[in-house]
């Protein structure tokens, strides 16, 4: 029966193929749907060839054509092995899950060439302000799959596999996107969260250009997550595979590859989600690259003071309590928290006794004093939590999102590289947790909260800057809402845009000072 529903539905594919929104991709036709009277959906394209088998932990293999068939593109098409969210929900998923997504505009002619952007609910607008652009998504393999960790990893020049899939993607877009009407020239890349930190570990190659042309990243920077070595996670790696049943004999070896290349997908898949799922830090991240060719060849900050960046226009920015969703409530004392730092970048990349010298520092510069934690601005109320909640939360939002975010946006500027930079402060509806890490996210897709009555305002000027930028290279066209100039980054007039409804205004970018510059300045020994 299942052979049969198969059946059918590929030869009512084929009879109704000329009323669907298809594209010619190559010999093969790609069969997509209307999602709006606007926009057209082509989904669960293949841009690399399956990473299984004894693909598995290899660099992917670049798929740029299809077989000269008719491609059902209607549906996305599983995501990459990850667990599930809190609320226990994980979307269809599988190894072989390297697709692509494209949202192109409908009425569009193909041979028109139109910029490339990272987020598919602004295409509509896109095309409602007279500025059409097209949407591209993809997968890209996680955890142990995707950001191998230990010496072997590091032997095979397995590292930050994850991020070779993206730039696969990105190949995959200056190979076809001609097809879906957009221009190859135009590519604007995006990320938030892990997706800003990724999309700038790719800036920290100067080659980016070949792929790019400008970058926008929410709430992460290239140096937004300390750069380890493989071999500091050898620990987590060995636990992996110990919960691979097959492989569980090899694990604490330097042969654990090739059992794994020929272990089952469900048992990887158990294996993944159980670690991923246990660990307390981001130990599936991107690790040190040094070798020839290496994406992170070293740590962001020697590579800015080198220059070696690339030099591409971008939008950076961070919301104001971005550390409150990563902070503990547990009480916690000096002593536990100067601990915590210690251990969280030990092995020291410089030495223990400068490491302990700079968690000492921090503990004085962000004093158990609630009036000057995060949520910012809420004075000594403590919500029902510990003193120390407001305490962890501002050294956390500084330490992974703002010290990078201004350190990458100087290095910028003095490397002469056009940038914006900005302050996301729309206010949010539970007080604990302030303008907190990811709440700009709706506002730029156009679906702010409706308990927001304010919410569709800042969302129209949010998206209009993005669009304005994804196609000029400059977040100042006028066309859309009426809003105010986003002054350029420099080194001379360092400030930022805040983006508040009704108090969207320039602002200096000199919020905590004495913290931040000191975060900076130490920034190596913090693995930055």
């Amino acid at each position: 029966m299942a052979v049969f529903k198969v059946l059918c539905s590929l030869l009512g594919l084929l009879t109704v193929v000329d009323a669907l929104a298809q594209v010619q991709l190559g010999k093969a036709t790609l069969v997509g749907r209307d999602v709006s009277d606007t926009v057209q959906f082509f989904g669960a394209i293949p841009f690399a060839d399956p990473p299984l088998g004894q693909l598995r932990l290899k660099p992917p293999v670049l798929k740029t054509r299809l077989p000269p068939t008719v491609f059902n593109a209607t549906a996305y098409g599983n995501a990459c092995i990850q667990p599930p969210d809190e609320e226990g929900v994980a979307p269809p998923q599988s190894e072989d899950c390297l697709f692509i997504n494209v949202y192109r505009p409908s009425s569009i002619p193909l041979t028109r060439k139109l910029p490339i952007f990272d987020g598919k609910d602004l295409v509509a607008r896109s095309i409602k302000r007279g500025t059409p652009m097209i949407y591209v998504n993809f997968n890209y393999r996680l955890g142990p799959l995707g950001f191998p960790q230990g010496q072997e990893a590091d032997d095979k020049r397995a590292l930050n596999l994850g991020i070779l899939d993206q730039i696969a993607a990105l190949e995959w877009v200056q190979a076809n996107i001609h097809a879906f009407g957009g221009d190859k020239d135009k590519v604007t890349i995006s990320g938030e969260s892990a997706g800003a930190i990724m999309t700038g570990v790719l800036f920290l190659n100067p080659h980016l250009g070949r792929l790019a042309r400008a970058g926008i990243l929410e709430s992460g920077s290239p140096n937004g997550i300390a750069a380890n070595p493989a071999s500091r996670n050898a620990a987590a790696w060995k636990s992996f595979v110990e919960k691979v049943p097959s492989c569980a004999s090899v694990a604490g070896t330097v042969d654990t590859f090739s059992c794994l290349k020929n272990a089952t997908t469900d048992d990887i898949a158990a294996a993944i989600h159980q670690s991923i799922s246990q660990s307390l830090s981001p130990v599936w991240a991107p690790t040190l690259d040094p070798g020839r060719g290496g994406l992170i060849p070293d740590y962001p900050s020697r590579l800015y003071e080198k220059g070696y960046l690339a030099r591409l226009p971008f939008i950076a920015g961070t919301n104001t309590d971005e550390g409150t969703l990563f902070s503990i409530q547990q009480p916690l004392t000096d002593e536990l928290l100067k601990a915590i730092l210690i251990s969280e970048y030990s092995p020291a990349a410089t030495s223990i006794a400068e490491l302990t010298s700079v968690a000492d520092t921090l503990l004085k510069l962000y004093p158990a004093d609630p009036t000057v934690g995060s949520p910012y601005g809420t004075g000594d109320e403590l919500f029902g939590l510990p003193a120390s909640y407001k305490r962890v939360a501002s050294v956390v939002g500084d330490v992974n999102f703002d010290a990078p975010r201004r350190q990458w946006a100087r290095a910028a500027a003095k490397a002469g590289v056009k940038s914006y930079g900005y302050h996301f402060t729309q206010p949010q509806p539970v007080p604990a947790l302030g303008v907190y890490h990811s709440a700009e996210i709706v506002y730029v897709y156009a679906q702010p909260p409706p308990t927001d009555s304010t919410g569709q305002t800042i969302s129209s000027i949010i998206a209009d800057y993005w669009i304005s930028f994804t196609v000029s290279l400059n977040p100042n066209d006028g066309k859309g809402v009426k809003r105010p100039n986003w002054p350029q980054y420099t080194t001379m007039n360092q400030v930022l845009l805040q983006l508040e409804a009704g108090n969207t205004t320039t602002v200096k970018d000199d919020f905590r000072k004495d913290q931040i510059d000191f975060l900076i300045k130490n920034s190596l020994v913090l693995r930055r």
